[in-house]
């Protein structure tokens, strides 16, 4: 029943910038704290960004504070990822997440992003 639709990704040069989007369904979207996370060829699942509920308060990992910025607009069920100074080391699938806790309840079937010049 819960859907979300990421899509935004694709080849960029070193520098460049991307907007992601999670397009969401399947529940009451303006009650859950969202996020998103990143799976890099060959490595693990990382957490990289976090907003709460309403938008109030946004959270970062350290490797892409100043770079990327997360929003959502509640009124169109729809979270985003404003990601600015790409570099190589960014390079991954992107996934939007529901969060319940501080655990991943649900996520998208992902979208890619290769930086490479």
């Amino acid at each position: 029943q819960v859907q979300l639709v990421e899509s935004g990704g694709g080849l960029v040069q070193p520098g460049g910038s991307l907007r992601l989007s999670c397009a969401a369904s399947g529940f009451t979207f303006s009650s859950y704290y969202m996020s998103w996370v990143r799976q890099a060829p060959g490595k693990g699942l990382e957490w990289v960004s976090s907003i709460y509920s309403d938008g109030s308060n946004t959270y970062y990992t350290n490797s892409v504070k100043g770079r990327f910025t997360i929003s959502r607009d509640n009124a169109k069920n729809t979270l985003y990822l404003q990601i600015n100074s790409l570099k190589s080391e960014d390079t991954a699938v992107y996934y939007c997440a529901k969060m319940i806790g501080d655990y991943l309840d649900s996520w998208g079937q992902g979208t890619q992003v290769t930086v490479s010049s």
